[in-house]
């Protein structure tokens, strides 16, 4: 009998006696993490730094000028432009319930920063309908602007010195706190419990760079989105989640069995970004945010957006201009 066939009888008879339970048992095989997290996440240990400094307070945006009325935008503006070409196309989440998410009883996109980009197009049309929302990722929310692929962007986005050397802000609208969202029966009450942990942010988000900059050292695990990030605490591949409150809210409304839990790790606001070339539309969106947070419209957007599990509707942030 040749040597090739004997390995091949062998063989034979291991596989039938492995049906028969004949053989020693045999570890089962281990999946690296980040083989079972959805595509598009990695564990990483650094983050571009997207605060920076040395622009003075990045909050500052420019003063509202004269408002126009709806339907008569100066000419040769960007609202003029905007208003030619028919609908207000603003970058969106879809994946942020009570900011920015797809209704799945009604397929549309909804959420606060929806309305907040709806009051905008009622100011420029006389009709809060004529928006185009197009839905992007965390990543792509400065090159949608920078390449001319949409006209604002409304996405729980915060000004930083670092974002303002690629485009413009309007003033804040939202404020909010860093926080992490746990099991209820995880044993992770605040930050100091995270050593050795698995904590989830979302790729692009500066709420990555506080949980990296902890002492204890967590395992930090960027995804797309924070959907992927609910899927995989619910999973156990993480122990955690951390971003500002009303995101990690949003998330834990969809699922009783999470809580928020520590102490601030940061404070940050969202404001409208827009492109660097359109300091008229600045102007205008801030006249459009003034007129929201002086005739009720906030407060109004606020509790029908349910943001009342944050608490009783605030009074809406400040503005801050330059100059």
């Amino acid at each position: 009998m040749s040597t090739r066939l004997r390995m091949l009888l062998l063989a034979t008879v291991a596989v039938l006696a492995a049906g028969c339970g004949q053989t020693p048992e045999s570890a089962p095989m281990q999946l690296p993490l980040d083989n079972l997290l959805p595509p598009g996440a990695k564990t990483i240990t650094s983050a571009p730094d997207q605060r920076g400094n040395g622009c003075g307070d990045p909050i500052a945006s420019l003063r509202p000028g004269a408002q126009p009325s709806p339907g008569n935008m100066p000419a040769g503006s960007a609202m003029a432009t905007i208003a030619k070409n028919g609908n207000l196309r603003v970058g969106v989440d879809q994946n942020a319930f009570m900011f920015g998410y797809r209704n799945p009883a009604t397929g549309k996109i909804e959420g606060f920063d929806i309305d907040i980009a709806r009051e905008i197009a009622r100011d420029i049309f006389g009709d809060p309908d004529r928006v185009e929302l197009r839905p992007i990722v965390s990543t792509q929310r400065l090159s949608a602007l920078q390449n001319g692929e949409v006209d604002i962007v409304v996405q729980t986005l915060s000004p930083t010195c670092v974002r303002r050397k690629d485009i413009e802000f309007s003033t804040s609208y939202f404020q909010s706190d860093q926080r992490l969202l746990v099991a209820n029966n995880s044993g992770i009450h605040s930050a100091a419990d995270l050593a050795g942990k698995r904590v989830c942010g979302v790729n692009g988000t500066i709420t990555l760079g506080p949980v990296l900059a902890l002492p204890q050292k967590p395992t930090v695990i960027a995804m797309n989105n924070w959907l992927d990030c609910l899927t995989a605490l619910q999973q156990a591949q993480v122990d955690a989640a951390s971003t500002d409150l009303p995101i990690l809210y949003g998330l834990q409304q969809q699922d009783p069995n999470l809580q928020v839990v520590g102490e601030p790790l940061a404070v940050d606001t969202y404001a409208v970004g827009i492109g660097q070339k359109a300091k008229d539309l600045v102007r205008f969106v801030n006249g459009v945010l003034e007129r929201v947070r002086g005739d009720g419209t906030w407060q109004r957007l606020y509790n029908s957006n349910r943001l009342t599990v944050l608490g009783p509707a605030p009074a809406p942030p400040a503005p801050v201009y330059l100059g």
